[in-house]
């Protein structure tokens, strides 16, 4: 501590400046009612953000009923539908049937959808249903989309069964009304559970996918919470000025714009957008704990979260189908967000002059500070160097106390921080965050004075606008606006000759204004990243707390008064046990249970060479029922080229399957011609190949062919894999493009849903779902070869 320069004794209580706000002789209850303030607005702005009420199915019939949306969704979201199965086909056949009756042109696209990533090629036979309902006098198309296909481990009534049900009552609604300018075109998409495959055939195929047009795109990353305008297309001026306008509830804002841009999620969005059309993104995301398991069902839905989704589907189909599409073109973005209530936009062109603006009042604020000998630039810098300790300690605390959760549970491994009862965690983290910037502005408030650590904590929000200004402009309200308030508020309330509860009413703008933004925002991260990343909601909650440090200087002695060492230890042990508290308060209410079930992986695998069989799970610390089946580590008795990362295995019962056929059509130089069936009953099939692959080109009969380029390697296990979900009873041929090799092994592998034909097999009891790893609740029959050139050797 040598080397930061003192305060000393000339340094006055930073009341006498930034502490003006409050009347000195009762600062204390000034305090509290700024406390008392903060914590209405975060609480205001929770409830404002909340879903809708369910309109019954008795609703007038010009309106969104979600009561009788909910009678189709439960005609097909009642079973796991994932692409080529059974239950897709009734679904399907379901879906097109009621929008027949409902007097749209309908089509089924059948086709092979593509996609690629690191070392993997995926392709799978989609049937797309594409309705029509053409426009009065049309300026372009307005497409509706969501996928009616779902994960295999669940059935998938939020993901995507609401936003497939509230297609067809919004359609119903459209037609019980005049008839719209434009054509209205609903695709209802399959395969995007395994790669956005159906959405991808649909613009490479079909002319509608050619076309363009303004898409509205619906999705789910749990089972509550608003339906959220997450992600738009980009220069999306006038598309956020119809949502705002046209929508009674518009929730999201901007900052999830630029996030989503940022990360590598894809949804059916992204290949529509890719292929040229505009538009805008939607999703709940609350209850995510629930997201792909099978406890995404109509039980678990919140009708209100329908509701929402419909109402704004229904009030977007409306708007934009009598809208001019030609007009509706930008050539910038906007920033958007909820602030106490309202929806505030502003354009993309002011995101630069206030992040700059925010620099300059923070700077003025600073100049005042120096003037009145409350800081030295010295101190200053030091302050805003030794900002980021809080911030860095929040996130090491968050991350630290997840793996603590994972170490005395390990089955919140499996749940990739999605718990079911998040609340008491989140509470701890947001203790530990104020711990972390109390620790920091306690420790260094004599030394380098409170003036210098409060500027210095808003050149920090201040410096993340202007950088967000670079590189995500949706997001740089979130630190420029409430450094710009906080500074000239701050300036007003010592400048302005004015009485004590107006320079209070003044000061307060910029704190208000990070309450508004900072924990909902904190809130929003949790729900979609979960505890596993808990640690960028407490940067956010560390950033807040940054930003509302004068209102704490009004709780503390004079910065030339040193506190007594009980008040030194007493904050970070009253933080310490109430994080403590919180912590097993967590795990006494998130508890399994049917309602909040716990998850575990269980597969088959039989090699079909050998005809031996084990169980396979990747449970670091199994269920009892897990346990059953497993007991011991032994991946070396697997088949060649499947085990992924570590597995624990058991030995099972052979069962009487043929598995999957490889025949080499040619085998010529760096190609390699494949036919390849997946065995009977089996639903898909995968190929690893232990070279890489550069291009794969699946064939599916008069389905189509299809070719994507393949780069990088799969990590875990051999280097290439190739998939194709819903494979034909016939088979497919594939084209594999690979560099030379005189010999090449490869696994084939016959997958077949669900494990009940196993002799044996016992179902998961109450309590007990299937893990969302893609290789679990599966009969794996494998079968290997040995590639020279000629025919295939086993």
């Amino acid at each position: 501590m040598g080397l930061i320069p003192s305060a000393g004794r000339s340094d006055v209580p930073f009341l006498t400046m930034i502490g003006k706000m409050f009347d000195v002789p009762r600062r204390l209850p000034a305090g509290m009612a700024a406390l008392l303030a903060l914590a209405v607005v975060i609480v205001f702005s929770a409830m404002t953000g909340s879903t809708m009420q369910p309109l019954p199915a008795s609703a007038p019939g010009g309106e969104f009923s979600a009561g009788r949306a909910l009678v189709h969704l439960k005609e097909f979201a009642a079973e796991p539908r994932p692409v080529g199965s059974r239950a897709s086909h009734r679904a399907r056949d379901y879906l097109a049937g009621q929008l027949r009756a409902a007097g749209l042109q309908v089509e089924i696209q059948r086709s092979v959808g593509a996609r690629s990533a690191a070392g993997l090629a995926t392709f799978g036979q989609v049937d797309n249903i594409v309705g029509r309902l053409p426009g009065t006098d049309p300026t372009g198309t307005v497409l509706i989309a969501a996928h009616y296909d779902s994960a295999a481990m669940g059935p998938g009534a939020s993901d995507d069964g609401a936003a497939v049900a509230a297609m067809i009552e919004t359609i119903r609604a459209l037609r019980a009304g005049a008839g719209l300018r434009n054509d209205i075109v609903l695709l209802m998409s399959d395969g995007e559970e395994d790669g956005v495959l159906g959405a991808e055939a649909f613009v490479r195929q079909h002319p509608l996918g050619r076309k363009g047009g303004v898409l509205l795109n619906w999705e789910a990353r749990g089972v509550s919470g608003p339906s959220l305008m997450f992600e738009t297309s980009r220069n999306n001026a006038r598309l956020v000025e119809t949502f705002v306008n046209a929508v009674p509830a518009p929730r999201g804002d901007s900052s999830m714009v630029e996030l989503y841009r940022l990360l590598p999620n894809n949804t059916d969005f992204t290949p529509l957008t890719k292929a040229g059309f505009t538009g805008m993104n939607f999703a709940y995301i609350e209850r995510s704990s629930l997201y792909h398991t099978a406890g995404d069902s109509i039980a678990n839905l919140n009708h209100g979260s329908l509701q929402h989704h419909g109402t704004n589907m229904l009030a977007l189909a409306r708007s934009l189908g009598d809208a001019d599409l030609q007009t509706l073109s930008s050539e910038h973005d906007v920033t958007y967000f909820r602030a106490l209530g309202g929806m505030i936009t502003y354009s993309g062109l002011f995101v630069w002059p206030l992040a700059g603006l925010a620099v300059l009042a923070v700077a003025g604020l600073a100049l005042l500070a120096r003037v009145r000998r409350l800081l030295s630039l010295p101190r200053l810098l030091w302050a805003v160097v030794s900002a980021v300790v809080p911030l860095v300690v929040s996130v090491v605390l968050a991350q630290g106390l997840w793996e603590l959760l994972v170490a005395w549970r390990p089955a919140y491994d499996l749940m990739g921080g999605l718990v079911h009862s998040p609340l008491p965690f989140q509470a701890a983290i947001a203790v530990l965050s104020a711990l972390a910037v109390l620790g920091w502005y306690l420790t260094l408030r004599r030394r380098l004075g409170p003036a210098a650590l409060s500027v210095g904590a808003l050149a920090w929000l201040a410096g993340l606008g202007v950088l967000c200004a670079r590189v995500a402009p949706g997001a740089s309200f979130l630190f420029a606006l409430p450094a710009l308030l906080c500074a000239l508020g701050w300036l007003a309330a010592v400048l302005l000759p004015v009485l004590a509860w107006v320079r209070l009413a003044v000061a307060m703008l910029g704190p208000v204004m990070a309450a508004t933004l900072l924990p909902s925002l904190a809130g929003n991260v949790f729900d979609g990243m979960g505890l596993a990343l808990g640690g960028v909601g407490a940067l956010v909650l560390a950033l807040f707390g940054l930003s509302v440090l004068p209102i704490v200087e009004v709780f503390l002695p004079e910065a030339g008064v040193a506190p007594s060492r009980a008040a030194v230890r007493a904050v970070p042990l009253a933080a310490v046990v109430l994080s403590a508290g919180l912590v097993g308060a967590g795990l006494w209410v998130d508890t399994f249970d049917a309602g909040r079930p716990q998850r575990t992986h269980l597969a088959y695998v039989m090699n079909a060479d050998t005809r031996t069989a084990h169980w396979v799970s990747a449970d670091a610390d199994p269920a009892r029922w897990t346990r059953r089946y497993v007991s011991g580590h032994d991946a070396a008795a697997l088949p060649e080229g499947y085990a992924r990362g570590t597995l624990r295995t058991g030995p099972a019962p052979v069962i009487a399957a043929g598995g999957p056929r490889v025949a080499v059509l040619a085998h010529t130089g760096d190609t390699l011609e494949l036919h390849v069936t997946a065995g009977k009953g089996a639903r898909s099939v995968m190929l690893r190949l232990d070279r890489p692959v550069t291009q794969v080109t699946a064939a599916a009969g008069r389905f189509g062919s299809v070719s994507v380029p393949v780069t990088g390697t799969r990590v875990g296990t051999w280097p290439a894999e190739i998939r194709f979900r819903g494979i034909p009873s016939r088979g497919v041929r594939l084209t594999v493009r690979m560099p030379e090799a005189e010999r090449v092994r490869l696994t084939a592998i016959g997958e077949t849903d669900g494990l009940s034909a196993v002799p044996g097999f016992v179902p998961r009891p109450s309590g007990l779902v299937a893990a969302t790893r893609e290789d679990g609740d599966l009969i794996a029959v494998t079968r290997g070869y040995t590639l020279t050139g000629g025919s295939p050797a086993p």
